[in-house]
């Protein structure tokens, strides 16, 4: 395997780390109904509670209604500056007279993608999100549809969208790990559109809005992204915050007032960032040790790891992290370079132990007739691997 394609698995190793099986390490504990902390570089749960029960996500469904129009985008589908027609049927649904959150969009008007999609962000605009739907895919629940589907391409296990808007609907639910892992998607996948949603306020029509992030207006280095509230879902919020290197997704869910969401979400980043660090052990390409070879041009093959190596780890465990590298030997020749050869095993008190593989930094030939008998003898004489 080429150092590459150990980047690209990099990437699947952290989306599945944010999957049932990387264990919390606290019990802390917490008010919301369901929660997860979530380390944005390693994918590693800090804190989890009912992170895989399903909940109605509420306005916080319109983080896939954004990331999917930002797939078209990217693909060139849709500009920026395409406007769209608001429909009856989307000021009828998604305007003031619906209860829900709204852009004040007009029944006949045009408006322009990049508006849209602010609405959706900072507004959270069931009327834009409608709007972005219909034009793009005829309808609301077609868009819905794809929504689901484009969920499970990236990894979300149990995302079923029958709407944009998150309105309530007994088939329409997410979990809070699908939550983490869509928006740790978003910021990697079109960081040149996330940063709308660090914006306090956008005014369309000549009407002002605050974003309802609550935590956007205090200075914790959060950047995003969603709140979400009915009468079932409750209070709920999934929040990006980044200080110096560190970023930490956190979703929470079920509080019982704007003011507990607020204060609780605060209280899990700040108790994220304090007890927790990440620790970069190893660069890609670093060579970690050797490997002796048999028959090999050369006697041995230099062990190299394929990506960077970074651990989330409380900061109290970090003296008793061990480090042990592993391969049956000596391997045989000929090596190509990229090919896997050994297994670094990293273990940390209370934790499943982590293996990486390790790979050839360099290739090594077999060697001639000649060669592979004197290796053949000194081996038989002397016990030397050849």
């Amino acid at each position: 395997m080429t150092a590459a394609a150990l980047r690209a698995l990099g990437l699947v190793l952290l989306l599945a780390a944010v999957s049932p099986g990387a264990p919390p390490a606290s019990a802390n504990e917490t008010i919301a109904r369901e929660a997860i902390l979530v380390d944005f570089d390693t994918g590693q749960v800090l804190f989890e509670k009912d992170a895989d029960k399903r909940i109605p996500p509420a306005s916080m469904s319109k983080i896939m209604t954004a990331y999917l129009v930002y797939r078209r985008l990217a693909e060139g589908r849709l500009a920026l500056e395409d406007t769209f027609s608001v429909s009856e049927n989307a000021w009828r649904k998604g305007g003031a007279k619906s209860g829900g959150s709204t852009m004040f969009l007009n029944p006949g008007e045009r408006v322009k993608a990049v508006d849209l999609l602010r609405g959706v962000v900072v507004q959270s605009g069931n009327d834009a999100c409608i709007v972005l739907a219909e034009g793009l895919a005829q309808s609301e629940r077609a868009f819905a549809d794809e929504m689901t589907a484009l969920g499970k391409s990236i990894g979300l296990k149990d995302s079923v969208f029958t709407n944009t808007t998150g309105w309530p609907d007994p088939d329409h639910h997410m979990t809070a790990r699908d939550l983490a892992l869509l928006s740790i998607r978003l910021i990697r996948d079109f960081p040149e559109h996330y940063k709308v949603y660090a914006e306090r306020t956008f005014a369309y029509n000549g009407i002002t809005q605050g974003n309802r992030n609550p935590l956007l207006y205090k200075d914790l280095g959060v950047d995003g992204i969603k709140t979400g509230h009915t009468q079932e879902a409750g209070y709920s919020l999934t929040v990006s915050a980044r200080r110096g290197s560190r970023r930490l997704i956190l979703a929470v869910t079920g509080l019982k007032s704007m003011n507990e969401r607020g204060r609780e979400a605060e209280r899990l980043l700040e108790w994220g960032f304090r007890e927790f660090n990440n620790y970069a052990l190893f660069k890609a390409g670093e060579q970690i040790g050797e490997a002796e070879v048999w028959l090999g041009q050369d006697a041995k093959v230099p062990l190299v790891i394929g990506g960077d190596l970074i651990l989330t780890l409380p900061r109290a465990a970090r003296r008793n992290m061990k480090v042990k590298l592993g391969y049956q030997g000596p391997i045989a020749a000929p090596i190509a370079k990229g090919e896997i050869l050994a297994t670094l095993t990293v273990t940390v008190p209370d934790r499943a132990p982590l293996e990486i593989p390790l790979v050839a930094g360099e290739p090594v030939e077999r060697l001639g007739l000649t060669g592979r008998l004197k290796a053949a003898f000194r081996h038989i004489l002397w016990g030397e691997a050849g």
